[in-house]
């Protein structure tokens, strides 16, 4: 009968983890980037029940080659370069594995301060890094936190807006009143949900019409839409902008948005999961112009700064406000550090009550890269793209789709006057490139139409890989079928 694994024992097998996670980073070049096999075949290799007796670890280790690894996209292949990266790195993972090793809850101050503590600290760090207004700083009245994703930090927001809107009666009522959320056409899917979740259904979220050019959010039908939902006896609540849009990464234009915003009482949450990162750059920081108006901000370290998922730094300008919309406290729950109000219980800043300490992670990341390694790892990435951009621009048979400000590219081949067939001829495009496994790319439509999305984000990606992947495309290109010029 299996026993609990022993110190020794531990020590032994966590060697040879670290070991196999070595070997796999050292042999992702080697690897397709995607499993080729079909649904289905990952359960098939696994037994039909659960082991009566424990088995060796070594096992266990082996299954990972022979189950698991070739059931796979590997998201830290150096030629993945679809969504956004989920990066991760040697330190993320180690102070993951420590996370892990303490197995401290950091619901309240007391039940382990220095996971509130480092957490509240990094996130002032962070806050620095990327030139965030003062006031989100916990040496002010707001404060950042480490949420899971940016989706459940858009959640927070919108939760602390209705609190505000409703007077704070939300809070003991719910949802009395009409209620509206605006976005972009662009905005991300995590908005529609998080307003579902909020009870306030798919009409409390009006989309709002962009710029044809530049796909950023259209001030002046902004304003029409809060018109018109204050004429109709409705309440505005919510903007929820964003800095680098998952399609295309459109910057909306947070300073009049903002205006709006203090214009009618609305709460401005800022999204940038993806694209935050470049603001520890001074030279891209342009795209954070107006965050001073912003009630909230997220942006996600575990997409593109090395930081393993799940890690969000969300931020507030007035934690008061976001504390009193979420604050529970049972009997059980109840301390003298909480009740003299002299620390953070950062369970009144997310849903769930439970948290681990995420902040170990983030702090072995920005300890072992420090601003110039992690402003080094954002700049490469940029200048990849903006090499990937101009092969394409080169190249008569396709077209760069929209600007490209940080490591994202969109881009088609160009258009032959059939939109239905471009669409076809782009979508085999894709198909027959990702089927490769040499290569991996994802879509989204620009203006209606079937474009192809190249995002630069692995530390493992070289100028190589991307000069593969320009090869792979373009011969590819050249295999389909001829179209009308």
């Amino acid at each position: 009968m299996a026993t609990h694994m022993t110190p020794d024992e531990f020590r032994r097998h966590g060697y040879a983890v670290v070991d196999w996670i070595a070997d796999y980073w050292s042999t992702l070049d080697q690897r397709p980037v995607t499993s080729a096999d079909p649904p289905g075949t990952v359960a098939a290799r696994l037994p039909a029940g659960p082991p009566e007796q424990g088995e060796p670890f070594d096992r266990l280790l082996a299954d990972l080659d022979t189950v698991i690894a070739p059931g796979l996209t590997h998201w830290q292949h150096p030629r993945f370069f679809g969504y956004f990266p989920a990066n991760t790195s040697g330190p993320s993972v180690l102070g993951d594995l420590l996370s892990a090793g303490l197995g401290v809850q950091g619901m309240l101050w007391s039940t382990s301060p220095a996971c509130t503590e480092v957490e509240t600290v990094v996130l002032d760090w962070l806050a620095e890094l990327l030139d965030l207004p003062a006031r989100f700083r916990s040496t002010g009245p707001g404060g950042g936190v480490i949420q899971d994703s940016a989706s459940s930090a858009i959640l927070i927001a919108i939760l602390a807006a209705l609190h505000r809107a409703g007077g704070g009666r939300w809070r003991g009522h719910g949802v009395e009143r009409a209620y509206r959320v605006y976005t972009s056409t662009q905005g991300h899917s995590a908005i529609e949900k998080a307003v579902r979740i909020a009870g306030l259904g798919d009409a409390g979220l009006r989309t709002v019409a962009v710029d044809p050019e530049t796909l950023a959010l259209d001030p002046a039908a902004l304003r029409t839409a809060i018109e018109a939902d204050l004429a109709a006896g409705l309440v505005p609540a919510a903007v929820v902008a964003t800095i680098g849009t998952t399609s295309t990464n459109a910057i909306d234009p947070i300073p009049a948005i903002g205006e709006l915003c203090r214009e009618y009482g609305l709460w401005l949450h800022v999204d940038a999961a993806y694209a935050g990162s470049a603001a520890v750059c001074p030279e891209l920081r342009w795209s954070h112009a107006g965050l001073e108006y912003a009630d909230s901000y997220c942006f996600d370290p575990h997409k593109w700064l090395l930081t393993g998922f799940d890690c969000d730094a969300f931020w507030v300008a007035d934690r008061a406000e976001l504390v009193a919309a979420l604050t529970v406290l049972p009997e059980y729950l109840r301390n003298a550090a909480t009740e003299s109000g002299a620390v953070l219980d950062y369970r009144d800043w997310q849903v769930s009550l439970g948290r681990r300490f995420r902040a170990l992670k983030l702090w072995f990341v920005l300890r072992w890269y420090g601003a110039e390694g992690l402003r080094a790892h954002i700049r490469e990435a940029v200048a990849l793209a903006d090499r990937f951009a101009a092969w394409v621009r080169a190249d008569e048979r396709f077209e760069v789709v929209g600007a490209h400000p940080f490591a994202l590219v969109c881009f088609r081949l160009r258009p032959t006057g059939d939109d239905d067939a471009d669409d076809v001829a782009n979508a085999e495009l894709l198909s027959r490139v990702n089927a490769t496994g040499r290569a991996y790319l994802t879509h989204t439509r620009v203006g209606g139409r079937y474009t192809l999305r190249l995002v630069v984000g692995s530390p493992y990606t070289r100028e190589e890989h991307v000069a593969q992947t320009w090869r792979l495309i373009g011969d590819t290109a050249a295999a389909l079928p001829s179209r009308p010029s």
